[in-house]
């Protein structure tokens, strides 16, 4: 995976940093994985905007992803590794024994022709997926489960991953991207190894079109908005507007919502960095 850094023969070009796909094997996704995607342009039932800022962008088909990996004992094939414009992400498409085809989140490393496994008894190698019970510590792992059977949710997005730091009993000790440490149980799936992309949040989109495309508007500070609008706004020239806070009037930079009754508060050992 490598930048390209663009040269400045236009304005859009000047501080444009992309990536080079060479990791790229295929230009057209499986057709029998694909599904719509439905797009709201931050509107509800009635047609109301209840979010702000989203809109237009190109059109995209959804790329079917087999979170779960429960296909167990069943070796697989890596056919390709792809573009997903819906993730940060490459995805890797593999074919099983039977013949079924699925889309998984490629792990750094993953080759075309290379062997995956995922199950009890299977090697802890980049991109076979294992119990947390059988994975050795220390190992770095993406897409975990939270609940057994569930489907990864944690460490999905490009570059990241968690390291499994010790177990306890029924539980695993997972340090999580965020840093947070946080007991899972043990009965739960993780895949092996660094989901792949990891320049990603290296790139530079050059200008505010590229944005468009991507399906974001504009968005609009609270401090050049009236008093009406926002809490941060108003005031004679550039007033810098006060303690930071959301237009609802929730104060940001630091101010905690997390609900301290939470039930799962129990399970993390401890919270994030700052």
């Amino acid at each position: 995976m490598a930048l390209r850094k663009l040269k400045p023969t236009t304005p859009g070009q000047r501080h444009k940093i992309v990536s080079t796909f060479d990791d790229i094997t295929a230009s057209k996704p499986e057709k029998s994985l694909l599904g719509p995607i439905k797009r709201s342009g931050g509107r509800n039932n009635t047609g109301k905007m209840t979010m702000r800022y989203i809109g237009g962008g190109h059109k995209r088909r959804y790329r079917i992803i087999d979170f779960k990996r429960n296909k167990d004992g069943m070796p697989a094939t890596v056919k390709t590794i792809e573009y997903d414009p819906n993730r940060t992400s490459r995805i890797a498409l593999v074919e099983y024994q039977d013949g079924e085809k699925r889309y998984i989140v490629a792990p750094t490393g993953l080759k075309v022709g290379q062997e995956i496994l995922s199950g009890k008894g299977a090697a802890p190698e980049v991109g076979n997926t294992l119990f947390l019970s059988e994975i050795p510590l220390g190992t770095v792992v993406h897409n975990i489960e939270l609940y057994p059977g569930q489907g990864g949710v944690f460490g999905r997005s490009a570059g990241t991953f968690a390291q499994l730091t010790s177990r306890e009993g029924k539980y695993a000790l997972l340090k999580m991207p965020s840093g947070e440490i946080r007991r899972v149980l043990v009965t739960c799936k993780a895949s092996i190894g660094t989901v792949s992309n990891s320049d990603h949040q290296l790139e530079r989109s050059g200008k505010a079109g590229r944005s468009r495309w991507l399906g974001r508007r504009p968005r609009v500070r609270g401090v050049v908005m009236n008093p009406v609008d926002h809490p941060m706004g108003g005031g004679e020239g550039r007033a810098s507007g006060g303690l930071p806070r959301s237009r609802k009037g929730i104060p940001a930079k630091g101010y905690k919502t997390r609900d301290k009754k939470k039930a799962s508060n129990k399970y993390i050992i401890e919270r994030r960095k700052k």
